[in-house]
């Protein structure tokens, strides 16, 4: 039998890959240069490139808990799927200005301003795949 800390190894690797082809490969050109427009035609942009992104992270997972027999629940996998949607949502919708009001809070305005916003996206990205891993891998079967 697996351990939860196993499962949550094999979540955050597969999961870790799935981000990036999510993200990158999966993402249309119009979504990526509208999801953070104000008003209905950037939400609708943006809904759209998680809508994508949340099905590449949900067929990689499907497809590691069958090659793996990691034990993971639907419930558990719903649970995880929806903290990584929410929260990829709420950075890439740029209209209420969450990440830069975060970063600035937290002292990385100058980094921010030097380019570095797209590092700090895609460092908020992993911290919230990590937590989806988590949720998904502790709440098992066992």
């Amino acid at each position: 039998m697996l351990t939860r800390a196993t499962r949550f190894a094999a979540l955050a690797a597969v999961r870790h890959a799935a981000h990036h082809l999510g993200d990158y490969w999966v993402q249309t050109d119009h979504q990526a240069q509208r999801k953070g427009d104000q008003g209905r035609d950037g939400a609708i942009a943006c809904a759209a490139h998680v809508a994508g992104y949340t099905a590449t992270n949900l067929a990689a997972v499907a497809a590691a808990n069958r090659a793996f027999d990691l034990g993971l629940t639907a419930r558990g996998v719903l649970m995880g799927e929806l903290v990584s949607a929410v929260t990829h949502y709420a950075a890439d919708r740029r209209e209420h200005g969450l990440l830069p009001r975060t970063a600035r809070l937290l002292g990385k305005g100058p980094f921010l301003e030097r380019g570095g916003a797209p590092l700090l996206d895609q460092a908020w990205h992993h911290v919230a795949n990590a937590i989806a891993a988590a949720v998904t891998a502790t709440t098992t079967k066992d």
